[in-house]
């Protein structure tokens, strides 16, 4: 499984931007996705994700309310907007999908480049 990433840029607090991410290769084993976010010398944490089986969306605290998590499965793509940015919001985005292996070997996830979103004050 391969992911892109797009769609951050620079916007001012308050504004709203729109991130995209393409699945491509064995989508067909994809189980979950999402989208994380990653502050300079910190660990990677999750923003929104969900399961593609009629399982939860769930958002952290911080975003909630204010992001928006979506697919479109005929594409294989998944989006997040965010609303109503904050500075705090200034991050490395990055998608990722959890897939299963064959012969039930187990899952591994996948990440896509990142993309910077910039919130201004």
């Amino acid at each position: 499984v391969q992911l892109a990433e797009s769609g951050g840029g620079l916007v001012q607090a308050g504004g709203s931007l729109r991130l995209s991410c393409t699945a491509s290769g064995r989508t067909d084993s994809i189980t979950g996705m999402g989208w994380w976010r990653q502050y300079p010398g910190k660990s990677r944490e999750w923003v929104a994700v969900f399961e593609l089986f009629d399982g939860p969306i769930k958002y952290d605290d911080s975003v909630k309310g204010r992001f928006t998590i979506s697919r479109d499965a005929d594409k294989n793509m998944i989006f997040l907007d965010m609303n109503n940015l904050k500075p705090e919001d200034t991050a490395t985005y990055f998608c990722n999908a959890r897939y299963a292996l064959d012969f039930g070997l187990g899952f591994r996830s996948a990440w896509g480049q990142g993309t910077q979103v910039n919130v201004s004050s």
